[in-house]
């Protein structure tokens, strides 16, 4: 069962990335945090809209030494031949992963039963390949990028500041809190 703070399950899968085929591993980002993007299926109708979103804003996460790497139980091919077809899969500039035989969907849990598609779930793997993030919404709820990123943000302050919380709504740059008995019943 995946869960938070566990390694995150390894993979090894091709992916369309660049205008050309290529394989990616987990081990190929060591260091970085990871977005594993899973989505249903290329050529469908929220999708799209999902990935054009963060296709828009995967400069502000690579700034913050953040991949990307979409997935779907569609092939190579398809993700190719997807990309040079739509307005807004053509924006995406990060690894468009494949997983037709359902094996990155079955060990991180969203391969639905039924369709051979995966959930609409989100991972965030920290530098050290831990799972510290998990968002999983239904077929007809798309993700929102901006609260990813604001979500990433909270990720690394809170690396860089183990003894510091961010709390409901934080953004970058403000107040924090430091966990402990002097706040129990005061917030």
């Amino acid at each position: 069962m995946v869960k938070l703070n566990i390694d995150a399950p390894k993979f090894e899968a091709m992916a369309y990335h660049d205008a050309e085929f290529k394989k990616v591993s987990l081990d190929d980002y060591k260091g970085k945090f990871v977005v594993l993007f899973f989505y249903p299926a290329d050529f469908t109708f929220v999708c799209p809209t999902e990935l054009e979103d963060m296709a828009e804003n995967y400069a502000e996460l690579q700034k913050m030494n953040v991949e990307v790497l979409s997935v779907s139980t569609d092939t190579h091919f398809v993700h190719a031949a997807w990309h040079n077809d739509s307005p807004r899969i053509g924006k995406i500039e990060f690894p468009m992963v494949a997983d037709p035989e359902h094996k990155m969907s079955t060990d991180y849990d969203v391969l639905r039963s039924e369709g051979g598609v995966a959930d609409r779930a989100t991972f965030v793997i920290d530098p050290d390949q831990k799972i510290k993030a998990i968002e999983i919404t239904d077929e007809p709820i798309g993700r929102n990028a901006t609260e990813l990123i604001r979500k990433i943000k909270a990720l690394i302050f809170a690396r860089a500041n183990p003894n510091l919380a961010c709390p409901a709504k934080w953004e970058e740059g403000k107040e924090t809190l430091a966990p402990g008995l002097d706040l129990v019943g005061k917030l």
